[in-house]
């Protein structure tokens, strides 16, 4: 934590990668050490040496073709007792050392361009993001998610210190937070690319861009504060251990330590680009920049580089040109700076800036607090005027400007920034200049002169550089809008006794006392020292029906049809036939006729359709409707057809007996195999439908995730247990009835069940504490003992 009364000076200056050093970490082992890795294509670890100032290179790590972006560190574990160094690249790869080993002890593919960020959370997991615009969440070597929605390159990833919620900033300005993985909240506020997230608490995190701002946000989707100091590109924040103070760095060649929300020092080196840092245990700050030297700075002065050390670190400072186009020393005209004299005078701030000009040179210095002396920074080149064509568009508080000139009210007082551009009223520029400062009126005539007299000649068509990324080569990154929209879910147009009702109380496969819990059939009797529910074996099916009523409201609404669709006398005796078949679970095949007659009924319009589906959720439980329906030659098309009616927007009966369908097709093997082949899309498409008010839809939804959880079980697909995972913990979130809550319980036991993997990738996304209250329900009995029982496997 940087302390209220002390400065950080430099600790020891770190050769040894070749280029630019791109992404630092501390680590656990040895203490005290840290992780960099470099354009250079190497990944080295460096510990503290015998004299506590400087550090040793332990190893250097070879993995990756090209190079080099970013690293973290997995923590510890029972296997890895010392943890784990991830690294990604420019190959698009991520590889994984242990802290020992020159190679890698393996690879993780799957992303299609540069992985340019990485965090670790608890149980092993690891999140990664890429240039190819997603993040994907890794568990040992395996990819459990991919998460998706981000526009552009997704530069910053954080796993928050909650179990499953996770963070991912991307080019495409925008922020977006996780819940088992799945976007629950999108932050927007910077105006240009998210490069670095830091953070702060369970409710709090902060992010840097290239706006030149830093922001405070909480989870909750609120911008607390908005922080300006850096003038160009900010590329990496991170927080002092148990403090809210944090560093930043960034284009404009500094080092930034913020306190209450303000910089209190900062720090300039001798690069141009200062990538990344990391701030230690103790407190110490590492920086890695494009020199290709890593620099650590600290506030001990036990640990403070020897005289001989800063003398050289001040000399290559001073011997380095400041680009006076970034901005960073305000607009600079030679022919009215003064000499040397000027530097007799003490500064008034801490990192604060005086230009002189020495034989036709301009020299730029910093103040420097705790020495009490001005320090060269550098030669400035390209000040003979700060034109278009040598400074571009500058940046001030995240905004570009085609000047941003530095004004002195008064020689002993601060000095302010202008900033202006030329298609602006110069004396509105001046009037808003002196309100916003509290300065007195009396000087508007003269800012306003001032203003005039140096932007002579420039106009509008002048207005074409823009800042290009420097890592990239690119210019600036103007991402595509996009657009969502959301539909309420439509009443329940069913009302009344004595007619028929889907999804109606005698319609549901209700759990009463002592009954099946799925079924409601049969004697059951709880026993807590044995587990009955999970692994579920079987797919659970809703079977129950009145055929009687639901071929009258057919032969009803058959005369609403549209007449090319109406069914004909015979079409209704093909159903009625049809019916009797599923009803009584006949193995008996049905004829082209009868399969034609559902199929023109189940075309219907959205409004008529439901006692059709009904039919059609009891027929895919024959096996030879099931193989007509779900095979290889229609199943697709059979498939995107109950798709369209999980739309939240559409009639609640629809929804709710296209998803009991779906779940009747896991009866039958090729209706699996359908079902699991279409998988991603019937489930990013059901889960829509949480939000319903519609408790047997809630049912026929957790049922649907049950039903995946079984097939699951049986096969070794990690992806898709992740997904079937995020699923449960996400609809459980919203969902209330009892029955649903149990039947997501049953499948999330079927799902982890024999699986350490899933086991793991269950407690990452939270789920344990998710379900605890689930353990102290009464009634019904089977939900807390199920609950304890999946409790018992995490």
């Amino acid at each position: 934590m940087a302390s209220a009364g002390s400065n950080y000076r430099l600790r020891c200056s770190l050769v040894g990668h070749e280029l630019d050093v791109r992404g630092l970490s501390s680590c656990l082992f040895p203490t005290g050490a840290f992780v960099s890795v470099s354009r250079d294509r190497t990944a080295r670890l460096w510990a503290p040496d015998s004299s506590n100032r400087g550090f040793s290179e332990m190893h250097c790590m070879s993995g990756h073709s090209n190079f080099v972006s970013c690293v973290c560190v997995i923590p510890p574990s029972d296997i890895y007792p010392r943890g784990l160094i991830a690294t990604g690249g420019n190959d698009n790869n991520i590889c994984i050392f242990t802290l020992d080993s020159p190679t890698p002890l393996y690879v993780l593919k799957g992303h299609k361009d540069t992985v340019c960020s990485l965090s670790s959370g608890k149980f092993g997991t690891l999140l990664s993001g890429s240039w190819d615009a997603t993040a994907k969440v890794w568990l040992n070597d395996k990819c459990m998610m991919t998460l998706q929605g981000h526009t552009a390159a997704v530069w910053a990833v954080k796993i928050l210190p909650e179990q499953g919620l996770m963070l991912t900033g991307s080019a495409d300005k925008t922020i977006k937070l996780w819940k088992a993985g799945r976007c629950e909240r999108t932050f927007t506020g910077h105006e240009d690319c998210v490069r670095g997230l830091a953070i702060l608490s369970e409710m709090e995190f902060l992010s840097c861009a290239n706006d030149a701002s830093v922001r405070r946000w909480k989870i909750s989707g609120e911008c607390l504060e908005v922080y300006y100091g850096h003038t160009n590109y900010i590329y990496c924040i991170s927080v002092f251990p148990n403090s809210k103070e944090f560093v930043t760095t960034g284009e404009d060649r500094s080092v930034r330590i913020w306190r209450h929300g303000e910089c209190v020092q900062t720090i300039r080196l001798p690069a141009q680009s200062i990538w990344c840092c990391c701030v230690l245990e103790n407190g110490d700050i590492v920086v890695g920049a494009s020199d290709g030297i890593i620099r650590v700075f600290t506030e001990s002065l036990e640990r403070t580089a020897n005289l001989e050390e800063m003398q050289a670190f001040e000399k290559e400072l001073s011997q380095s040109t400041v680009e006076s186009k970034t901005g960073d020393l305000g607009d600079i005209d030679a022919e009215d700076l003064p000499g040397i004299e000027h530097l007799n005078e003490p500064g008034t701030r801490d990192g604060q800036t005086r230009l002189i000009k020495i034989d036709g040179k301009v020299e730029a210095y910093q103040w420097s607090m705790n020495e009490e002396r001005w320090m060269k920074i550098g030669d400035v080149v390209g000040s003979s005027g700060a034109t278009q064509q040598t400074s571009g568009k500058v940046l001030f508080e995240g905004k570009e400007y085609d000047f941003v000139f530095t004004i002195d009210v008064n020689e002993s007082g601060p000095s302010y920034k202008l900033p202006y551009n030329i298609s602006e009223d110069p004396w509105l520029t001046a009037y808003n200049f002196l309100q916003k400062n509290d300065l007195n009126p009396m000087f508007l005539d003269q800012v306003a002169k001032f203003i005039i007299d140096n932007t002579k000649g420039k106009t509008l068509g002048n207005m074409t550089a823009e800042f290009s990324d420097p890592f990239t080569g690119g210019g600036r990154y103007v991402p595509g809008t996009s657009s969502g929209s959301s539909a309420e879910p439509a009443a329940d147009p069913f009302t009344g006794t004595g007619r028929y009702v889907p999804g109606s109380a005698s319609d549901t496969a209700a759990a009463l006392s002592g009954a099946d819990p799925f079924t409601g059939t049969s004697a059951y009797k709880s026993a807590k020292a044995e587990n009955i529910y999970f692994p579920k074996k079987e797919a659970v099916t809703f079977d129950q029906a009145n055929p009687t009523q639901i071929l009258g409201k057919l032969k009803e609404l058959n005369g609403n049809a549209p007449e090319e669709q109406q069914l004909t006398e015979d079409d209704l005796d093909h159903l009625e036939k049809m019916l009797s078949i599923a009803c009584n679970t006949s193995t008996e095949t049905p004829s082209t006729q009868q399969l034609q007659a559902l199929l023109k009924a189940v075309s219907w319009p959205t409004d008529i359709v439901f006692p059709a589906l009904d039919i059609l959720r009891l027929a895919v439980r024959n096996p030879s409707v099931s193989e007509s329906f779900c095979g290889e030659k229609d199943g697709i098309q059979f498939s995107s057809h109950l798709i369209k009616f999980l739309n939240p927007g559409g009639k609640q009966a629809n929804q709710m007996l296209a998803l009991r369908t779906l779940c009747n097709c896991f009866v039958h093997p090729v209706g699996q195999n359908l079902m699991m082949l279409q998988g991603d899309l019937i489930m990013s498409q059901a889960i829509e439908l949480k939000l319903s008010s519609n408790k047997n839809i809630h049912i026929a939804l957790a049922t649907l995730a049950l039903n995946y959880a079984v097939c699951l079980h049986k096969i070794n697909n990690i992806e898709g247990k992740a997904q079937c995972l995020s699923v449960i913990s996400t609809v459980m979130e919203i969902v209330q009835d009892f029955e649903a809550i149990f039947r997501l319980l049953v499948a999330l036991g079927t799902l982890i069940s024999g699986d350490s993997n899933a086991v793991q990738l269950a407690k990452s996304l939270g789920v344990d504490s998710q379900i605890k209250k689930y353990s102290s329900v009464s009634e019904p009995a089977k939900v807390n003992e199920c609950c304890r029982l999946v409790l018992d496997l995490l």
